[in-house]
């Protein structure tokens, strides 16, 4: 059974123009026991008194675990985006530091498994569907230490400012040989672009990277349209279900 609880905002920041990076430590003190991948449900009511939820990938990078293992951590970071007259959006983006909400988790099973054998990793995100990714990299980097094994991220997002957590996953690309990071803007290139950035949404890259059942493992993470239109595609190339994991987000007001 899930545990509830109270979070307390410690640290905020914008990540971009209309999402906000939230830091907060439970209230009793404990810390946050979770598998990188999974989310938690932040509890509110609507203006009128009816109760409601929204869900949030946890985002905390913390130690260096096996995958499927849990973590314990005592920060809690999300990444939240703004939606127009959202009561979600009202709430955190008003919170200030100090302020206490209500909290429920961990969920999910968006995980990395002890028991995947593939030589590689795709891992497929837009928007806040990153932050899983985020949270998930000290497990990568015990995937890559093994060896013989590759993890690719392709990310998408209108323009550069909206590569949540870029920087990070750039800098992890380049001390992680193995890791490779693509970042695909569908409207707008760099100022200044990079080796691994590509044109387009993520799903059109599948053809480059040639998924094969033999090698590959999928996971989808983020826009609907985006994860459906992923999915079909690994598909078409061979890739059984069983070997493409998905979340779907989807903003609430």
């Amino acid at each position: 059974m899930a545990d509830h609880f109270q979070l307390r905002l410690v640290d905020s920041r914008m990540l971009a123009p209309t999402v906000r990076h939230l830091a907060f430590e439970r209230v009793d003190g404990q810390p946050l026991a979770f598998v990188p991948g999974q989310f938690l449900q932040i509890h509110f009511h609507y203006d009128d008194g009816t109760p409601t939820k929204r869900s949030y990938s946890v985002a905390t990078v913390g130690d260096g675990s096996a995958p499927g293992v849990s973590i314990e951590a005592g920060r809690v970071e999300i990444a939240v985006s703004y939606v127009d007259g959202g009561a979600a959006t009202k709430l955190l983006g008003e919170l200030p530091i100090g302020g206490i909400i209500d909290a429920s988790g961990p969920y999910g099973r968006f995980c990395l498994q002890a028991g995947d054998v593939h030589p590689r990793y795709l891992l497929l995100a837009t928007g806040t569907g990153v932050t899983p990714y985020r949270a998930m990299l000290p497990q990568i980097e015990q995937l890559l230490a093994k060896g013989g094994r590759e993890v690719v991220l392709l990310y998408g997002a209108r323009n550069e400012t909206e590569l949540l957590y870029g920087e990070e996953f750039e800098a992890f690309a380049q001390t992680h040989p193995g890791f490779t990071f693509h970042g695909c803007l569908s409207r707008q290139p760099r100022a200044v672009p990079r080796a691994g950035d590509r044109s387009g949404h993520v799903q059109g890259m599948l053809a480059e990277l040639a998924p094969h059942e033999g090698r590959d493992i999928a996971y989808l993470c983020g826009n609907p349209n985006m994860v459906d239109a992923a999915f079909a595609a690994l598909k078409e190339c061979g890739l059984p279900v069983p070997q493409i994991r998905r979340e779907k987000y989807i903003s609430s007001r």
